[in-house]
């Protein structure tokens, strides 16, 4: 069933809108063309009750900031990038640098923080297009990407990107969600259990940008691979990661392979029994637990978010990876297209 509500106007007094997608179970999910923006998921908990799970608020003049990057598509370059600078074909680009000296989520005007275009939607899935000029953002190239928000029968959202360019570019997109299992609007996240596949992490310096060297979680307050719950070692500032991220803002490094989409991380929730699992084939995934949320603006339903009110799974290529040749490349030929697929599976406990 489509249904398809005007939610607003951009400042330059275009239309906002909102497409829900359903599956035959019920379960539904709410996307907006301003920043591809996931507002509402709605799953069922072991009694069957639907909640919303995504963070988020409640109306379209919030996004046009929206510092946390609720529910966001980012891009054109997701995380980090030192000093906002790249080189590509030994050509240098400067970004503008919104995080210190450096450049997060592609700085002060990311694809968010913009409209996109409506290019298919029936009623289970909403496709929306983006299209970068060269130089735009800084970045070098005429970029369209789309991403596809799909819903299936056995609870899973899918999130498929397609992207392509006519100059070689640096691409690096994800879907920066943050996830309370019990509800948006239930408080803190602390003690969903979470498991990630992963031996280590992307070291970072003091700001929090990787350089190239590993940090192995054996034995540390980051090590998820036996399930734990999220607050058990949150705080544990004997862990030079801990300290430097303020809690969980860490780049866990994936064994998977490009277009091979492999099961890499869970999130229980033994209060209402719901389960998400999260499936990519990309080779990193940003554990982010909310430090820095603020409560204002006001969220959905009036309810003032607290830091740790969600928990973000950020699938990607590692932060600063452009600058980082060991690193898996977030390099998009010119001509070529890329393509990504990240799912989150519902079920219950």
């Amino acid at each position: 069933m489509k249904s398809i509500e005007e939610w607003g106007k951009t400042k330059d007094g275009r239309s906002i809108s909102r497409y829900t997608i359903m599956n035959e179970t019920g379960s539904y999910a709410v996307i907006s063309n301003y920043g591809a923006v996931l507002h509402q998921l709605w799953v069922p908990d072991k009694d069957g009750k639907l909640a919303d799970v995504v963070l988020g608020f409640e109306d379209p003049e919030s996004y046009f900031i929206n510092n946390p990057a609720f529910g966001s598509v980012v891009g054109p370059y997701a995380n980090r990038i030192e000093a906002g600078q790249f080189s590509i074909n030994g050509k240098t680009y400067q970004l503008e640098k919104n995080e210190g000296n450096n450049t997060l989520h592609s700085g002060p005007s990311p694809f968010f923080r913009r409209l996109w275009e409506l290019t298919d939607y029936d009623g289970a899935s909403v496709t929306l297009l983006m299209k970068n000029a060269d130089g735009e953002c800084g970045f070098p190239g005429n970029v369209e990407l789309s991403v596809t928000y799909a819903l299936s029968n056995d609870n899973t959202l899918s999130i498929s990107y397609s992207a392509h360019s006519d100059q070689d570019t640096a691409l690096n997109v994800t879907n920066h969600s943050y996830f309370n299992l019990s509800g948006h609007d239930s408080g803190l996240i602390l003690d969903e259990i979470a498991w990630i596949d992963s031996d280590a992490i992307t070291a970072t310096d003091e700001v929090s940008v990787p350089h190239g060297e590993l940090f192995s979680v054996d034995g540390t307050a980051m090590d998820f691979r036996t399930p734990k719950a999220l607050g058990r070692d949150i705080n544990d500032t004997s862990c030079d990661p801990i300290r430097i991220g303020g809690g969980y803002d860490h780049n866990y490094v994936l064994d998977t392979k490009p277009g091979e989409v492999k099961l890499v991380a869970s999130l229980e929730d033994h209060a209402s029994g719901r389960k998400m699992e999260v499936y990519t084939d990309m080779p990193g995934i940003q554990l982010y637990t909310g430090n820095f949320i603020e409560p204002d603006p006001v969220g959905k339903g009036g309810i003032h978010y607290q830091k740790r009110s969600g928990v973000a799974f950020e699938t990607q290529y590692y932060p600063n990876a452009i600058n980082v040749p060991s690193f898996p490349q977030p390099l998009l030929k010119a001509g070529k297209t890329w393509e990504s697929t990240t799912a989150y599976k519902f079920s219950t406990l």
